[in-house]
């Protein structure tokens, strides 16, 4: 039976496919190892026409989700095995669907990378991260506020490490974070702790800065305690 489901006027083509195949990928539906339905078949099914079907399975192969070879059928990898940061921004994408614990995986990646970068900034530009830390003091207890600082840190102490790799890598989660930073400010526990730990990182610079990148380490791990919490981990 042919089954059409069209993209609405704000979900262009490619985007609409990239979900079904994504989504379908994470879901067990396109299991790893498997080949995806013939071109005809998969457009008539996601309700879209081939050119941007054939466009964006051509994107998702460059990225590791799939492997198109002329005259057989597209396979279906395992990610965890082809993919690379390219993939990680797509997936990022996709937080409803994401394997079990990747949430957690993920924040362990930036409980080891935040502190390099911040004991970096620091040393770099001490009193502009120390000025920067100061507007924590002024937060309201508000969900979005809380949000809104704790991103723009990241981006802050990311810009003045001086290594523009790390900014590049903290944009790709930009979408990831915004959805999980929501969850977590939405504790009165997870502003408490950030507020203790903007504290904490404002003394370490004072102090010379010798204890930065402990301080960061330490409450990025309390913020991965604080998550599973949330979630029933």
């Amino acid at each position: 039976m042919k089954v059409i489901l069209s993209a609405s006027p704000s979900v262009r083509p490619a985007q609409l496919v990239e979900r079904r195949i994504i989504t379908g990928i994470l879901d067990g539906t396109y299991p790893p190892g498997t080949p995806l339905p013939n071109e005809r078949l998969l457009a008539e099914t996601i309700g879209v026409a081939r050119p941007p079907l054939r466009e964006t399975l051509h994107r998702l192969a460059t990225e590791g989700w799939l492997t198109i070879a002329h005259g057989k059928p597209t396979q279906v990898n395992d990610y965890w095995e082809k993919g690379g940061m390219g993939l990680l921004s797509t997936l990022a994408k996709y937080i409803d669907t994401l394997p079990p614990q990747f949430v957690t995986h993920l924040m362990e990646v930036r409980s080891r990378l935040l502190p390099i970068i911040a004991g970096l900034a620091v040393d770099q530009a001490p009193d502009t991260v120390h000025a920067f830390l100061e507007n924590a003091g002024k937060l309201d207890d508000d969900v979005n506020a809380f949000v809104d600082f704790d991103w723009r840190l990241q981006l802050f102490l990311a810009t003045h490490s001086r290594n523009p790799i790390y900014k590049l890598i903290l944009n790709d989660f930009s979408s990831m974070f915004a959805t999980l930073a929501t969850a977590y400010f939405s504790l009165p526990e997870g502003r408490a702790a950030s507020r203790r730990y903007y504290r904490d990182l404002l003394a370490a610079i004072r102090a010379g800065g010798r204890r930065v990148e402990s301080v960061v380490m330490d409450a990025m791990d309390q913020s991965i305690a604080l998550w599973e919490s949330l979630k029933g981990v």
